[in-house]
């Protein structure tokens, strides 16, 4: 392995292995990785004094319900799963539900954001970790191998190459679960967000989506045009169908405040939108010292559709032996 910038020590996993700590820089940009979750802990770029993306100071918190999923790599199955339970080639599988005792969230409670994955490369600008999830893990069949593959671009841009391949037909959607708080303060209330997408899923009270996408047009949910992140009364956790192909590397959204701009580029045809309603992190566990409270960060996921196995028209997220999965998305933050 090449050397890379910096490689420190972070903590141990609940399994006792050791979590490493990488640090990257190129251009006008750094960043810090851990190995426990595939995780983005923080992003930095030149002229602004703080991190863009929110993270812990310790492993402790990652470890907790508050910051489970912070910045990390979050499957086999991001998002939600409606009961636990999917069709697979005509076999009902069922899933660990560890979402109130009902969904499937994030891929169970032993997914990929609870894992240490195993530092593979690493060089000044990039690093590569790897992750295999077991046959039966969670009720998902394959032994599925992931890479997770993290780099700064000579733009600053963070860009993330995630692929994953099965030896038994099984389920894959992942996602990047970052937090992004652009200008410091203490919540959005100075962000705006454009999404590419004319269409959104509708969701029930465990926040599976009800039906066929809806138009955006006249609701809540159209930032076809830059709207504020937050609106009283209305917690933004859904997913927006994103205009293009799947597979078609493309920009899908653009989060700004504070002279500060974030454009987000995917191949994904999701982006799962949370606008941090329910974060209560005491100042301590963070990484800037500060708490973050209700709306201090907004997460911005591009992956598939949320329940797409229980949706037969959706596009499908099965992945077959002799098969990749392959996602490519990229966060490049600059200053206007």
């Amino acid at each position: 392995m090449a050397e890379t910038r910096a490689i420190s020590n972070f903590g141990q996993a609940p399994d006792g292995s050791d979590v490493q700590r990488i640090e990257l820089a190129n251009g006008h940009a750094s960043a810090a990785l851990l190995t426990y979750g595939a995780t983005l802990q923080e992003y930095r770029i030149a002229g602004v004094d703080h991190s863009l993306a929110l993270g812990g100071a310790t492993l402790a918190p990652y470890l907790t319900p508050s910051m489970r999923y912070f910045g990390a790599i979050v499957g086999r199955v991001a998002n939600r799963i409606g009961s636990g339970r999917a069709t697979l080639d005509g076999r009902t599988l069922e899933f660990d539900r560890n979402e109130n005792g009902i969904t499937t969230l994030h891929g169970g409670g032993s997914g990929s954001g609870h894992c240490n994955w195993t530092l593979e490369e690493a060089e000044e600008s990039f690093c590569r970790m790897s992750l295999v999830m077991p046959d039966g893990e969670n009720g998902f069949p394959g032994n599925l191998k992931i890479s997770a593959t993290y780099r700064l671009d000579e733009e600053g841009a963070l860009d993330l190459e995630l692929e994953a391949q099965t030896d038994a037909p099984t389920f894959c959607n992942l996602a990047h679960h970052g937090y992004w708080n652009l200008d410091g303060s203490a919540d959005l209330s100075n962000h705006r967000l454009q999404i590419f997408a004319d269409r959104y899923l509708e969701i029930d009270g465990d926040k599976i989506p009800l039906e066929e996408p809806h138009s955006v047009s006249g609701t809540r949910f159209d930032y076809t045009a830059p709207a504020p992140v937050v609106t009283t009364g209305n917690v933004l956790d859904h997913n927006f169908c994103l205009t293009g192909k799947r597979g078609d590397f493309r920009e899908v959204a653009v989060l700004s405040a504070g002279g500060v701009k974030l454009v987000i580029s995917t191949t994904e045809i999701g982006l799962q939108v949370y606008d941090g309603n329910h974060l209560a992190i005491p100042g301590e566990l963070t990484l800037s010292g500060r708490p973050y409270g209700r709306n201090a960060g907004v997460a911005l996921e591009p992956q598939a559709w949320p329940d797409a196995p229980n949706h037969d028209t959706w596009p499908s997220i099965v992945l077959r032996p002799g098969e990749t999965y392959r996602q490519h998305s990229r966060f490049h933050a600059s200053t206007a």
